[in-house]
């Protein structure tokens, strides 16, 4: 992986666990609808301006149905979920606990894939699970019943994520990244206008809270996927899946630089925990994963 590359690996982790910080801020001022609402709906009309401006001509109806599901398990349900979440835990522990994705991912492809699960992968599947019990049992976070259904929510949103990689390796394998992308901002947009609308009477707009989704919908969405698509056209799919590791990282870094949240040696080290089961379940060579990242 060349330098350039390898910052832009950075750069998409970085933007992406930011989401996390942006949606702490602006959740209790705007509600769980109207803040998902809004980073779709700017990122929409972005990405469409993108792709002209690359020339890439997509036509969204021969997949319209399957754009729509695909809009509420990797947008509608995930965001609406971690921001209802993040009004009651903090932006550390929802970034960490969004390193169970490909946990889940590999649950559901045994399910409708077929995928085998050696002995490895068993042993990294139940790690996964002791390691967020430690995660979530070391974390600062007062535990209380909202606590845990926020919990809850963040664990069903990232299993909207990984359920999310087998309906499209399923129902859109071969349809192209940029059509899925806009499809995915404008199934959501159907999915949450109304609840959203539901909502509008108690949202309290204040700057910071307007400030977060723009960050939300430019730089988390509309910028970050143009520097994914970049990623697995320079790389290849193998590599751009590492920011996965890289995430939690910063989601935690930026919520303890910026909102003063206590990141705790218990939840470091639950998160190296599930880190650990992730590798374990993905049956990654982690020697030849580093030398494949920085080998210029």
């Amino acid at each position: 992986m060349r330098l350039r590359d390898l910052a832009i690996l950075f750069l998409l982790a970085a933007l992406w666990g930011g989401s996390f910080l942006f949606i702490r801020i602006a959740a209790p001022e705007l509600g769980a609808f109207p803040l998902a609402l809004g980073r779709v709906s700017l990122a929409a009309p972005l990405l469409l301006a993108w792709m002209k401006w690359q020339r890439t001509r997509v036509d969204l109806r021969p997949y319209a149905g399957r754009l729509l599901i695909l809009g509420a398990l990797n947008a509608a349900i995930p965001f609406s979920l971690i921001g209802a979440a993040e009004l009651h835990v903090t932006a550390s522990l929802a970034a960490m606990l969004n390193a169970t994705v490909p946990l889940w991912a590999l649950v559901f492809s045994v399910i409708w894939l077929g995928e085998r699960v050696n002995l490895k992968r068993g042993i990294g599947l139940l790690l996964g699970v002791v390691g967020v019990a430690v995660l979530v049992g070391w974390s600062p976070v007062e535990m209380n019943r909202i606590t845990v259904l926020s919990i809850v929510a963040i664990l069903i949103a990232c299993a909207s994520y990984g359920l999310n990689g087998v309906f499209t390796r399923m129902k859109l394998g071969g349809v192209p990244a940029p059509a899925l992308a806009l499809g995915q901002q404008l199934g959501a947009m159907v999915w949450l206008t109304l609840p959203a609308a539901w909502q509008f009477g108690s949202i309290h707009a204040t700057r910071p809270a307007v400030y977060s989704v723009i960050a939300l919908g430019v730089l988390c969405t509309a910028i970050a996927y143009p520097l994914y698509f970049h990623l697995i056209a320079a790389v290849g799919p193998m590599k751009t899946t590492t920011v996965t590791y890289l995430l939690p990282m910063f989601g935690s870094a930026w919520g303890a630089i910026f909102l003063g949240e206590t990141v705790t040696r218990g939840m470091m080290v639950g998160m190296g925990i599930v880190l650990s089961s992730v590798i374990l379940v993905n049956e990654v060579k982690v020697g030849a994963l580093v030398r494949r990242v920085v080998r210029a």
